[in-house]
């Protein structure tokens, strides 16, 4: 028996609507899809700018002060601001790529993934600030430098101001907001919570955040083996303090490589996940022979079928199996006739 020709589906669900567009010789040509899934953050982008515009003031006021009253406590902060200086720009060029060509033809999936890019290098520069602390709090053990305790105090003080202030702007609000989405107790309410669950993740924001931390929480440990070293003699805390730092940061930064990295690399959803979806499909008389999820932003998936059905199971069947997946931002579905002897 001669295979009948397959019929290629193409769904797009909008989030924000809730509904199918469908493609396919049933529907009309100008039925079109949207496939730019970018998650563009004005206020974020914003936001990061003022706590670049602070942070360069602060470092330049403490490079020029340090240079004119020779103190190196003022100089080494000063440039260690410009590190995230750095980052900072990072982050702003990605949202302003990302927003420049959010609608580009050249993205297959729009810019999505630029954020989280943005995120991952944001991360790589945050390793090697906590690296560059373990090394130098390391050295400071075996050839203790004389602190000028009043100044470097004077100097902790300004920097974790700034950073308050910096992190209170950075503060992802709406991302955090909706937690990680949990289960209200049945599968179909699964698949609907999951809808929540990484909306408004925006990795380059949370970069950014991340780089504030670290150097608010480098102010604290800071000011705390100051005062002790000043008052009670304990010089050997600041250097101590240094790589509790460092290790507290890396483990950060690579918190921020796990959760990006999956994205950038086209990882799968979670098992569990996709076997919901191909038992779904598979009650009546339907074989899923080839599936691939994949994100194309931090927050939207794509999905590809291959699948094998008895006649009378069309696109509308599996429109209605699909639709309890709210996960699936974008799905494409190719039908095939069972043979005989399937």
């Amino acid at each position: 028996m001669r295979r009948e020709s397959f019929v290629m589906w193409y769904i797009n669900r909008t989030k924000e609507e809730g509904i199918f567009m469908l493609k396919g010789e049933q529907v009309q040509s100008n039925c079109q899809h949207k496939h730019g899934f970018s998650n563009l953050n004005s206020e974020g982008e914003r936001n990061t700018a003022y706590v670049l515009l602070l942070t360069i003031v602060t470092m330049l006021a403490e490079i020029i002060a340090g240079t004119v009253y020779g103190s190196m406590a003022l100089l080494a902060d000063g440039w260690h601001m410009g590190t995230h200086a750095a980052a900072f720009m990072i982050t702003l060029f990605a949202y302003r790529y990302a927003r420049n060509n959010a609608n580009s033809a050249e993205f297959s999936y729009g810019t999505g993934k630029v954020s989280v890019l943005g995120g991952y290098t944001s991360a790589i520069a945050l390793g090697v600030v906590a690296l560059v602390m373990l090394v130098e709090s390391g050295i400071r053990i075996f050839k203790p430098h004389e602190i000028q305790f009043d100044q470097a105090i004077w100097v902790a003080f300004i920097g974790l101001a700034v950073n308050i202030a910096s992190a209170f702007l950075l503060k992802d609000h709406h991302g955090h907001s909706h937690g990680d989405g949990h289960s209200h107790g049945h599968k179909h309410d699964d698949h609907h919570s999951h809808h929540e669950e990484h909306h408004g993740h925006d990795h380059n924001l949370r970069a950014a955040y991340f780089h504030v931390l670290a150097d608010a929480l480098t102010s604290v440990l800071a000011i705390a083996a100051l005062l002790m070293g000043k008052y009670f003699g304990l010089t050997w805390l600041d250097p101590l303090m240094g790589i509790v730092g460092g290790i507290i940061i890396s483990r950060w930064a690579w918190g921020l490589l796990k959760q990006t990295s999956p994205v950038l690399l086209d990882a799968s959803i979670e098992q569990a996940y996709i076997d919901q979806i191909t038992t779904s499909i598979e009650q009546d008389k339907a074989r899923v022979i080839d599936l691939h999820i994949w994100k194309v932003s931090a927050d939207h998936y794509a999905a590809s079928f291959v699948i094998e059905s008895v006649d009378g199971l069309g696109v509308d069947y599996f429109k209605d199996k699909l639709s309890y997946f709210k996960r699936l931002s974008h799905v494409t579905i190719e039908v095939n006739p069972m043979t005989e002897a399937q």
